[in-house]
């Protein structure tokens, strides 16, 4: 079946590279204009070249100035916008929660959930002038369980969750729908970058924290990012119509964030 996302305009932030540029390929191959940002100047270069029919900029979400300024350039270049996918996010620090620093900690909510109300607030007027329009927010599985080692990640992964839900309520009678999406254990370099920071964290080997994470997927698998792009890509098609303010996990039934 046609998911119909054919024409839409997309907006997509950390859309470079990783999920975020899954996402982005995934709407563009199927015929949505799309747009990104991306804080590495080096995968916005490498967008550009290698798909140089999505737009592509540099931009930190969590920079006020530097997210308007972005959704001003992907509006006027999109002729509008239909689709924000709220994808930016940190792995922030490891650690005990006593032993963490107060930096680390706000730098992760700066980018996991400021980030994605600077670029709504933003987008959000253009949506309810036509009336219509599809939010999608990137929890995590970590968003659902507590996450021993990972507490700033996690609690601004449940703060999105709680923001997702918000903001379905507040846009639903304007026909916009707002979901979240929470992937589990993913096959890219930031799980190894994860993967490493718990072992560190932990004082385990990296293989032992690897193989805790298979363990708690019933499906005995990690995702790959195209895995996720499918799902946004559904939940903002006309086949989504009548889902919102809901936290959709992909992630192989993830039983817990980690054993």
């Amino acid at each position: 079946m046609d998911a119909g996302v054919s024409g839409l305009r997309v907006i997509v932030t950390a859309g470079a590279a990783g999920i975020g540029r899954a996402i982005a390929e995934e709407f563009a191959d199927d015929g949505a204009s799309v747009f990104v940002c991306d804080v590495s100047s080096d995968a916005v270069a490498t967008m550009s070249v290698e798909r140089p029919g999505i737009g592509a900029v540099v931009a930190d979400v969590s920079d006020e100035a530097a997210v308007d300024a972005f959704i001003d350039e992907a509006v006027e270049a999109l002729s509008g916008v239909d689709v924000l996918v709220n994808n930016a996010g940190i792995a922030g620090p490891g650690g005990r929660l006593e032993d963490l620093s107060l930096d680390a900690w706000r730098q992760t909510f700066d980018v996991n959930v400021t980030g994605m109300f600077l670029t709504s607030r933003r987008v959000i007027p253009h949506l309810i002038e036509q009336r219509s329009g599809s939010i999608v927010n990137l929890s995590s599985t970590a968003g659902l369980f507590g996450f021993p080692y990972r507490a700033p990640y996690a609690a601004s992964k449940w703060a999105v969750i709680g923001l997702t839900k918000t903001m379905a309520m507040e846009l639903g009678e304007f026909g916009i729908r707002v979901n979240a999406i929470c992937p589990g254990s993913v096959n890219n370099e930031r799980m190894d970058r994860v993967v490493d920071l718990e072992a560190a964290a932990s004082g385990r080997p990296a293989a032992d924290v690897r193989a805790g994470f298979t363990k708690a997927v019933s499906l005995q698998t990690f995702v790959d990012p195209q895995d996720i792009a499918a799902m946004v890509r559904f939940v903002c098609s006309p086949a989504g119509a009548r889902i919102s303010g809901q936290a959709l996990t992909v992630d192989g039934h993830t039983e817990s964030a980690r054993t």
